[in-house]
């Protein structure tokens, strides 16, 4: 199920088998810092490049308004039928955390599929594509790797835990094997 803009509940972790996902405590209380200066890079590297040249700007305005809906909901696609999803929000940024908890694998697909379709597929597409449909689909490409500023940065932080790790709201664990 998937609660709106609720709180989500506190819960206790045994800290001696979970440790935080970002271990830096300096890192962790500027994480957002980076995510928005990652999506300021983005979008200046856009903007020079011509990445935001797409014809009208309402149509613009209505396909921004519809990559961000359609990023989310590749996001909840991974987990909808694991268990609970909570979307609460940070600043501009509104964070989906699901209640269970997910292997590694799982977790970047989680972080990563809405990055790997609306900007990795749809930006391929437009080196394909000609005219008025290139400069879409590449606005399309731009447009989500700026809201995923946060999602590239985390997706990086994913690859590097060990093997066999495990993730839960914010912390992480290496499974027993055996």
């Amino acid at each position: 199920m998937l609660f709106w803009n609720k709180t989500i509940p506190q819960l206790n972790i045994d800290q001696r088998e979970y440790k935080p996902f970002i271990k830096n405590d300096w890192f962790r209380k500027h994480y957002m810092w980076f995510a928005y200066g990652l999506m300021i890079l983005i979008y200046l590297t856009a903007f020079f490049t011509g990445g935001f040249r797409a014809g009208n700007i309402i149509i613009r305005i209505l396909v921004f308004l519809a990559v961000y809906p359609v990023h989310e909901l590749l996001h909840i696609v991974t987990v909808c039928r694991k268990g609970d999803i909570y979307l609460s929000h940070s600043g501009i940024y509104f964070w989906l955390t699901p209640d269970i908890e997910l292997s590694k694998g799982r977790f970047w697909i989680f972080i990563t599929l809405p990055l790997i379709i609306l900007t990795g597929f749809t930006g391929a597409g437009a080196v394909f594509a000609s005219g008025a449909l290139r400069e879409y689909l590449a606005y399309i490409a731009w447009i989500n790797a700026f809201i995923a500023g946060s999602d590239i940065i985390n997706s990086f932080l994913i690859l590097i835990k060990p093997s066999g790790s495990s993730f839960y709201r914010g912390y992480y664990r290496l499974k027993e094997t055996g």
